[in-house]
């Protein structure tokens, strides 16, 4: 899936393409060539990609106890013990 930008060709178009608007297409899906809405003659623009970077390591022991977080873990059902920080031993519900 990919998200496409579109403005009018030429003109300004209707309330839906005169500032132009974003489709999110299926791959292999031919781009939009009229507006839905009126017709008018569309262009395609270059929009930047969507890039999401990893963030499971902020998750990690040392990370979160250089950040003065505390981390628990679930034992058992209602009952939870201390992997990392300042705190309780043990927190029973």
């Amino acid at each position: 899936m990919a998200i496409h930008e579109y403005f009018p060709a030429q003109g300004r178009g209707c309330a839906l393409c005169c500032y132009g608007f974003e489709r999110l297409h299926a791959a292999g899906e031919a781009p939009l060539e009229t507006c839905p809405a009126c017709g008018a003659a569309l262009r395609r623009a270059l929009a930047a990609p969507a890039i999401v970077e990893g963030g499971a390591h902020r998750l990690n022991e040392a990370h979160l106890a250089k950040h003065g977080y505390t981390q628990y873990r679930r034992v058992e059902k209602g009952r939870y013990e201390k992997t990392v920080g300042e705190g309780p031993d043990v927190l029973a519900s």
